[in-house]
């Protein structure tokens, strides 16, 4: 049997509250912060871009995996970690999928570009079919 792999995106609330963004170590009291966004969207066209880029059949085994990242002034990823994989091929592709991802408009605070850390939970389920 082939092996085909599903990949299910935590999602409480809303794809923006549940993954993890911070800045700089700043409390905002004035809500003049603006959130990278990605394509126009938010975490949710994010996660349609890694959906469209990942190479499933890397996918051995179900699990959580858990990445870090940072969008800088720019719009650039950088600073990619993977904090929890399932096995060592789904970790290296998502890295080769973040790397490869366009730039995103920067997060903003009173008009200027800041960068942002986005820690991006991932569920992944194996099923046989």
């Amino acid at each position: 049997m082939k092996s085909i792999a599903l990949v299910l995106f935590f999602m409480l609330f809303s794809s923006v509250s549940f993954a993890q963004i911070g800045g700089e170590d700043e409390v905002y009291l004035n809500g003049d912060r603006i959130e990278a966004k990605f394509n126009g969207g938010g975490l949710d066209k994010f996660y349609d871009f890694i959906n469209k880029e990942f190479d499933f059949s890397k996918v051995t085994k179900a699990g959580k995996m858990i990445t870090s990242f940072t969008i800088d002034v720019d719009g650039t990823i950088k600073n990619i970690k993977v904090i929890q994989f399932v096995d060592v091929q789904t970790a290296t592709e998502i890295i080769r999928v973040l790397k490869k991802a366009p730039k995103w408009e920067p997060a903003k605070r009173g008009g200027k570009p800041i960068s942002v850390e986005i820690k991006l939970p991932l569920d992944f389920k194996v099923s046989n079919k």
